[in-house]
C-alpha cells in the first residue's frame, strides 16, 4: 500500500500518516481514520470514544462532530469514505460492470463472467453469493460491500490479473454511496419489484436509488443493458437515452436481443433468440423462464464488452446455475427437488410459474416469511402459493425477534387451506415425503444461505444439505 497522509486522502493541511481505515470502531488500530457515519440502525458517532482509545488519528463524520483528534467534517461522509477507500485500495479491472434490479443479479453477472470465461477472458463476479474467479470462491457479507471491502476486492482482482468483473449494485449499496468511487465501464438493469421496504419509503424512492446507477455512476455514453419487460425498465431506457447511453433493449419485447420461443424440457429449455437481427438456437442447461432474462441480460452485457455474437450464444449452452437459485438439491423416482432464494411475492410468482412448464404432477411449496422485515408481503406471498402451487406448506424463514407463530399466522391469511409445521427441517421432510414420480418440490426463500435467524442468534441451516439428508 502507497504512503497516505491525512492530506492525501482527505486534503486536511496535517501531513499526519494514514495506516488504514475503518467504519467499525472494533478494527481501529494506531494511525487508522475512523468513519463515524449516521445509520439507521446504528450511529458511528456513538463509537468515536472507543475508536480514539484503540488509536484513531482522525474521525470522519457529518459536521458538528467534536474530537480530541481531528475531524473531517463533510455533508456526506459515505462518499469521502468511499473516495478514500479507492485511494487506500488503487486499480481495478479495466473491464467492470455493475447490475441492478430486484431479481436476477446474483445469476447474471454470474452468467456473464461465466460467458466471459468461455471466450478465453480472465473474468470474476462478486455480490450476495460472495467472489469467484480463477483463484477461486470467497465469501462476503454484503450485496454491495461495504466501500472499503469493495476497493480491497476490485485491487485484489486486478492484482490476480482479472480483466473483467461483474458485480451486484443493490440500492441499499447506491443509496449509501458505497459504488461511488468505482470506474464502471458498463451497466445493466433486470426489472423492479416490491423488496426492501423496510428501507425505502416508497417505490419512487426504490426506483430512484436504482437509476443512480445509470445517472451518476455510468459513464455518458458508456453501453447499458436494460431488461424492458416492466415499466421501470421501460422509462429506465428512456432515462439513459436522455443521458446519451449506448442502450440495448433485452426480452421478451428487447429491440436488441429478443426471446422469440422458449420450449422447456426435463433439463432445461431450448431457446430462439433474435440477437440485432440474426436467429440463433441454443440449448439453455437450466429450468424456469427468469434464467431466460438472466441469461439474456448476461448475453447483452458479454456483447457490449467486446465478446463475439456467435461464440456468447454458444457460451449460454454451458450456463451453469448458481447456488440456491432454482438449485437442483436432488430428486426423488425422478422428482427433483429445488431450492430457492425467491422471498418476495414477485420472486415466488416468477419461480412457481418457472417450474409449472417442467411439471407434469404438483408443484408442492415450503417457505415462510422473515421477521423484522416488510410484514405487508407476507399475505401476499400465501396467496402467489396458493395460486400456483398444489400444495402449500407454510414454515419458518428467519423470525428473528418476532414471534414465528404470529409470521406464520400472517402468511396463511393468503392461503388458509395450507399445512403449516413451524420446524423447518421437518416442514422440508413432509414436502419430500409428499412426492410423486411427476411432481416437483421447490423449497423458498432462502436459497445459499447457510442460517436461520432466531431471536438474534444465527443457527447453521441449509436447505440443500437438509432436502440432500432427507432423500438420502
Amino acid at each position: 500500500m502507497r504512503h497516505h497522509t491525512l492530506r492525501s486522502l482527505f486534503g486536511l493541511d496535517n501531513d499526519a500518516a494514514v495506516t488504514g481505515l475503518s467504519a467499525d470502531s472494533r478494527r481501529i488500530k494506531s494511525g487508522m481514520v475512523f468513519a463515524a457515519l449516521p445509520g439507521t440502525a446504528m450511529d458511528g458517532r456513538d463509537f468515536i470514544p472507543q475508536a480514539i482509545e484503540n488509536g484513531a488519528v482522525a474521525i470522519l463524520s457529518v459536521e458538528g462532530v467534536k474530537a480530541s483528534v481531528p475531524v473531517i467534517s463533510v455533508p456526506k461522509p459515505r462518499l469521502t469514505y468511499s473516495q478514500a477507500a479507492a485511494k487506500l485500495h488503487p486499480g481495478q479491472p479495466e473491464t467492470v460492470v455493475a447490475m441492478t434490479g430486484t431479481n436476477g443479479k446474483s445469476s447474471t453477472v454470474d452468467f456473464l463472467r461465466q460467458i466471459w470465461a468461455y471466450s478465453g477472458l480472465n473474468s470474476a463476479c462478486f455480490g450476495t453469493l460472495g467472489v469467484t474467479s480463477p483463484a477461486g470462491y470467497k465469501p462476503m457479507t454484503h450485496t454491495t460491500p461495504d466501500a472499503l471491502a469493495l476497493h480491497q476486492t476490485l485491487s485484489d482482482l486486478a492484482a490476480e490479473g482479472v480483466t473483467h468483473v461483474a458485480m451486484e449494485a443493490s440500492s441499499h449499496g447506491l443509496k449509501q454511496y458505497r459504488m461511488d468511487a468505482v470506474k464502471v465501464t458498463a451497466s445493466g438493469f433486470s426489472n423492479l419489484t416490491q423488496d426492501h421496504f423496510d428501507y425505502h419509503p416508497s417505490l419512487q424512492d426504490y426506483f430512484s436509488a436504482k437509476a443512480r446507477l445509470f445517472i451518476d455512476l455510468t459513464p455518458r455514453g458508456a453501453p447499458v443493458v436494460i431488461n424492458t419487460n416492466d415499466k421501470f425498465g421501460q422509462h429506465l431506457v428512456e432515462v439513459c437515452e436522455g443521458l446519451g447511453h449506448d442502450v440495448s433493449q433485452v426480452g421478451w419485447a428487447g429491440k436488441n436481443i429478443r426471446i422469440d420461443e422458449v420450449m422447456p424440457h426435463a433439463s432445461g429449455q431450448k431457446l430462439t433468440l433474435v440477437v440485432n437481427g440474426a436467429r440463433h438456437t441454443v440449448d439453455l442447461p437450466l429450468a424456469g423462464e427468469f434464467q431466460v432474462l438472466n441469461a439474456v441480460a448476461a448475453l447483452g452485457l458479454a456483447l457490449k464488452t467486446g465478446v463475439n455474437e456467435v461464440k456468447a450464444v454458444e457460451a449460454l449452452g454451458h450456463l451453469k446455475g448458481v447456488a440456491g437459485r432454482l438449485e437442483l438439491a436432488g430428486t426423488k423416482e425422478g422428482a427433483p427437488v429445488y431450492v430457492d432464494f425467491a422471498h418476495t411475492e414477485d420472486g415466488l410468482d416468477k419461480l412457481l410459474r418457472s417450474v409449472r412448464p417442467h411439471t407434469a404432477g404438483d408443484i408442492i411449496i415450503v417457505f415462510g416469511c422473515g421477521g423484522d422485515r416488510d410484514p405487508d408481503k407476507r399475505a401476499k406471498m400465501g396467496r402467489a402459493a396458493a395460486k400456483l402451487a398444489d400444495q402449500v406448506i407454510v414454515t419458518d424463514d428467519n423470525p428473528r425477534t418476532e414471534d414465528a407463530a404470529l409470521i406464520r399466522k400472517a402468511v396463511l391469511t393468503g392461503c388458509p387451506g395450507a399445512t403449516e409445521i413451524g420446524d423447518r427441517a421437518l416442514a422440508i421432510a413432509e414436502g419430500i415425503r409428499r412426492l410423486g414420480p411427476t411432481d416437483c418440490l421447490v423449497i423458498a426463500g432462502k436459497g445459499h444461505e447457510q442460517g436461520q435467524i432466531v431471536g438474534k442468534t444465527v443457527i447453521p441451516f441449509s436447505d440443500v444439505d437438509v432436502a440432500r439428508r432427507w432423500l438420502s
